[in-house]
C-alpha cells in the first residue's frame, strides 16, 4: 500500500482532509485515529504533526507526505516538492523597530527571534549575513520589547499586530509557504501509485479553479463565442432542433465565469449556465 502521512492538526489538515475526500480516499471519521487503511485506492493514512510529517517521508517509512513548505524548509529534512496544493498559503518577513534596519543585508551581527530557525537560518546564510538566531516557539513580537532580539522574522498576514507591537516590516519576504506534497529526494518519481495519487489531486485542483459553461448561439456569433469561451483544447460545438443555433459546452475559469457570461450575453448567446467540476483528468 502507498503510506501516505496528513497533518493531524492546525491550519493544513483540515484542508488537506477536504482535498483527499474530493480525491475519492477514505479519511478519519474521529481525531483521535492516528491511521486508517483505504482499501479500495491501496491507500494507508497516518496523520501526524506537521512538524514531523518531513521527518517521517524523508526516512522512508513513508512515501509521501502533506505538509507545509516553510515546515520542510525548517526541518532540514531529506525531502523534497513534488506538488503545491494551493492552500494555507502564507508569507515570512523580517520585521524590527522602524530605524533599525531596511532589509537582510542590514542584519549581521544583529540577534533575530523566530519559530522557524531553520528558515531564517537558510535565508541569512544564502544572502551571505553573519546574524543570531534564536528560536521561540509561539508568537514573537514580544521579543525585540523584552530585549531578547533586535528583530523578528515570522508569518504575516495583513500586519496588524506588528503595528500594534510598534514594528515594521523590512526587506523582501523571506519566503512564501503554502500546503504541498513532498517525497523523499531521490525517491521514484514514476512509481505507480504515487503518480495516480499525484494526477487525482491535480484533478481535485483543476476541478476547483474551472466550471463547466453551456450556452446556445447563433451559428453567425459563433466565432466570438468561440473566443470567449476556448475551452482547454476547444469547446464541443452541437447543432440544435432549431436550423441556425448551436449549443456551445466549454471549460472556462471560474474566477472569470460571470463576466465572460456577460460577454456572450452582449453577442446574443442565451441560455448561459455553469455547473461545478467535481473531479476531471487532463
Amino acid at each position: 500500500m502507498l503510506r501516505i502521512a496528513v497533518p493531524n492538526k492546525g491550519s493544513l489538515s483540515g484542508p488537506a482532509a477536504e482535498m483527499l475526500h474530493e480525491a475519492g480516499y477514505q479519511q478519519r471519521r474521529e481525531s483521535k485515529e492516528l491511521r486508517i487503511v483505504d482499501p479500495e485506492n491501496e491507500v494507508e493514512f497516518f496523520y501526524l504533526r506537521p512538524r514531523d510529517i518531513a521527518i517521517y517521508v524523508s526516512s522512508g517509512r513513508l512515501d509521501i507526505g502533506i505538509t507545509g513548505r516553510d515546515l520542510l524548509i525548517d526541518s532540514g529534512a531529506n525531502a523534497e516538492e513534488i506538488l503545491p496544493l494551493g492552500f494555507a498559503r502564507s508569507t515570512f518577513r523580517f520585521a524590527t523597530k522602524p530605524g533599525t534596519a531596511n532589509g537582510v543585508e542590514d542584519l549581521s551581527g544583529m540577534t533575530i527571534a523566530t519559530s522557524y530557525e531553520g528558515i531564517v537560518a537558510k535565508h541569512l546564510a544564502d544572502n551571505g549575513i553573519d546574524a543570531a538566531v534564536v528560536h521561540l516557539d509561539g508568537a514573537v513580537e514580544t521579543a525585540i520589547q523584552l530585549g531578547v532580539a533586535e528583530v523578528i522574522a515570522d508569518v504575516v498576514e495583513t500586519g496588524t499586530s506588528l503595528r500594534n507591537a510598534g514594528l515594521e516590516v523590512i526587506g523582501e519576504p523571506i519566503m512564501k509557504s503554502e500546503a504541498i506534497v513532498i517525497r523523499r529526494t531521490g525517491a521514484d518519481a514514476e512509481e505507480t501509485k504515487v503518480q495516480q495519487f499525484l494526477r487525482r489531486l491535480q484533478g481535485v485542483l483543476v476541478a476547483r479553479t474551472y466550471v463547466m459553461m453551456d450556452y446556445d448561439c447563433r451559428v453567425e456569433q459563433l466565432e466570438k463565442a468561440v473566443a470567449l469561451t476556448p475551452g482547454l483544447e476547444s469547446p464541443t460545438v452541437s447543432p440544435l432542433h432549431n436550423e441556425g443555433w448551436v449549443a456551445v459546452r466549454a471549460m472556462v475559469p471560474a474566477k472569470e465565469a460571470q463576466r465572460i457570461m456577460d460577454d456572450l450575453y452582449d453577442i446574443g448567446a442565451r441560455a448561459i449556465l455553469t455547473t461545478a467540476i467535481h473531479a476531471c483528468r487532463l
